[in-house]
């Protein structure tokens, strides 16, 4: 689990975890509240295409409105996301918020597998959650209805990637061991219930890893093998296989072929807050609204300028794989009724097929923040 969260400087040392990232300051006082909100306003909305370093004057702006202003505490809050496309999303709200640019103290942590996340958000150790669509159901479920989704953050990203030149279609499949990520979340269930409407259930076998660069491993040691990776490992197998993987299929594309007529789309994960931290602090939930939607907007507009901040992040190794990636990491920042519409659609059809996956049963419409 790799951490991220504001600059300590000039705020005494940091505290460091096992592997040495900062971890984010606990319980600081925030000064000229009013002031530092209406830059925050400007900083968020704008959806800025520069990297790390940018937003010098808004710093030095935010310093001079902090003078004669009464100081107040800021929220702190503890966002947890996946290491790959959800947390390619927060890059540029990481910076930001490592800065000093936001109303409120919030610190990252970037995690291997949502099964770290999950026992966090239970315990109340984590505020806000980026996870698997189907796990904020389970979630919902296991808690009695303790969170909500406030945004879907990843639409579809999971390609099948191979050297063999004989899967061109779906069907192809048949017979073969299919290495992938997310057993027990969206991959898994989205992977079964393709396969029973391809009518292919019982032929194929799924043998689940736990981090896609384990997948990305054994597709290397082996081009005839068959993987599915999401975006960016799906760009980083090829570019490292030097051109011996391709990726045939895109899950969304044959989602949308074989389930089309359900309405609902292949979706890949959703960010969870937990609703007593929300009706506590609706500020801090509206602020990384904002910050979420302009930070998409700025990773989607500029993935060159964004890309060292991918690599910086711990997320991707090399940053012209992650700009070639970011495009079809598909990330989003939908709301309301939007959501509402894509996310139960989504759940239902994976209740329909098999209701442990959604945590027992669709949720109610309190799943769905209303702000």
């Amino acid at each position: 689990m790799r951490m991220l969260g504001r600059d300590t400087a000039g705020h005494g040392a940091g505290t460091a975890d096992s592997s040495g990232h900062v971890i984010s300051r606990r319980g600081l006082l925030r000064a000229g509240a009013a002031g530092a909100l209406a830059l925050v306003l400007a900083g968020c909305g704008a959806g800025g295409t520069t990297g790390a370093g940018s937003g010098a004057s808004a710093g030095s702006a935010a310093a001079g409105s902090a003078q004669g202003s009464a100081a107040v505490a800021s929220t702190e809050v503890h966002v947890a996301s996946l290491k790959g496309p959800t947390s390619i999303g927060l890059v540029q709200f990481m910076e930001q918020a490592k800065a000093g640019k936001t109303a409120n103290d919030y610190g990252f942590s970037i995690n291997a597998a949502a099964d770290e996340i999950v026992p966090k958000v239970i315990q109340g150790d984590v505020d806000i959650a980026l996870v698997p669509a189907n796990v904020a159901s389970v979630l919902y479920n296991k808690t009695q209805g303790a969170v909500e989704v406030i945004d879907i953050n990843t639409l579809g990203v999971l390609n099948v990637v191979t050297g063999d030149t004989g899967i061109a279609r779906f069907e192809d499949l048949a017979g073969r061991t299919v290495y992938m990520t997310g057993k027990g979340a969206t991959p898994e269930y989205a992977m079964n219930y393709l396969l029973e409407r391809a009518g292919l259930a019982g032929q194929v076998t799924l043998e689940f890893k736990s981090e896609p660069t384990e997948v990305l491993s054994a597709l290397i040691a082996d081009h005839a093998a068959v993987g599915v990776l999401p975006e960016p490992f799906k760009t980083a197998a090829i570019a490292k296989s030097e051109g011996k993987l391709t990726s045939p299929l895109n899950l969304t594309d044959v989602w949308d072929e074989l389930a089309g007529d359900t309405g609902s789309k292949l979706l890949t994960g959703v960010t969870v807050v937990r609703r007593a931290f929300a009706e506590e602090h609706p500020e801090a939930v509206a602020e990384f609204l904002r910050c979420h939607k302009a930070s998409v907007r700025a990773v989607n507009a500029a993935p060159a300028d964004w890309a060292q901040a991918v690599v910086d992040a711990g997320i991707v190794d090399n940053a012209a794989i992650a700009e070639k990636a970011i495009p079809g990491c598909r990330i989003v920042c939908e709301t309301g009724s939007e959501m509402k519409a894509a996310l139960g659609g989504y759940l239902k059809v994976l209740a329909d097929v098999d209701a442990s996956s959604v945590g027992g049963q669709v949720p109610g419409d309190d799943f769905y923040y209303k702000g």
